[in-house]
């Protein structure tokens, strides 16, 4: 019912941007938190970041100053600018937004197919 598109991966040389994208579809009634989330080869799952419904935001301490989330309430979309990127920002790039459906009762965690980001150095 629910589903998670993003877009705006790719392959940046290392001082570049990239802006990414998530847009929510389906029977929404309201989206609360909107996250990215980062997995490099061999490593752990890390958040970079996270945006409330009153637009507070929360960055990781290995992306602050340089990333920037957003989001388009109308549009149930979040974005992610990345400037200055660096080769360790390397890795699979996932959103994860907290959507109450329309016929749900309370709200759950909706995950993106994830995309990848390589940053050449």
């Amino acid at each position: 019912q629910v589903q998670l598109v993003e877009s705006g991966g790719g392959l940046v040389q290392a001082g570049g941007s990239l802006r990414l994208s998530c847009a929510a579809y389906g029977s929404i009634l309201a989206i609360d938190d909107m996250s990215w989330y980062r997995q490099a080869p061999g490593k752990q799952r890390e958040l970079v970041a996270t945006i409330t419904s009153g637009g507070l935001t929360n960055y990781a301490d290995s992306v602050k100053g340089r990333f920037t989330i957003s989001r388009d309430n109308p549009k149930n979309t979040a974005y992610l600018q990345m400037n200055s990127l660096k080769s360790e920002d390397t890795a699979v790039y996932s959103c994860k937004f907290r959507i109450k459906g329309r016929v749900a009762w309370f709200f759950d965690d909706y995950w993106g197919q994830g995309t990848q980001v390589t940053v050449s150095s």
